[in-house]
């Protein structure tokens, strides 16, 4: 069982910065594709970004359209972590935001496709 703890999400203006951190209990964190998934009121749950597991260094992002140029997805295997840094905010990216494990090698963006989630945090931008 992966327990996802996610932090840093809070209230910023719009045009603001913020980054996200999910730490991962397994310590075979490195082998697990990370994603980062939110939900606004009333919406469905809809993919952000995602990061392949990573043999050695060597790992590859993948972002939603509407993150593209304004997120930037990273992951510290030595740590357990994988952040979202997230840049440009607009008010509609208020959501809450989730961090997410998927145990199998292949990519998925669906979030069927991942085993394991955080509790989520709140992104909240004003406008």
């Amino acid at each position: 069982q992966v327990q996802l703890v996610e932090s840093g999400g809070g209230l910023v203006q719009a045009g603001g910065s913020l980054r996200l951190s999910c730490v991962a209990s397994e310590r075979t964190f490195s082998t697990y594709i990370m994603g980062w998934f939110r939900q606004a009121p009333g919406k469905e749950r809809e993919f952000v970004a995602g990061i392949t597991w990573s043999r050695g260094s060597t790992s590859t992002a993948y972002y939603a359209d509407s993150m593209k140029g304004r997120a930037t997805i990273s992951r510290d295997n030595a740590k357990n972590t994988v952040y979202l840094q997230m840049n440009s905010r607009k008010p509609e990216d208020t959501a809450v935001y989730y961090c997410a494990a998927r145990s199998s090698i292949v990519w998925s963006s669906t979030v069927r496709g991942y085993d394991y989630w955080g509790q989520g945090t709140q992104v909240t931008v004003s406008s």
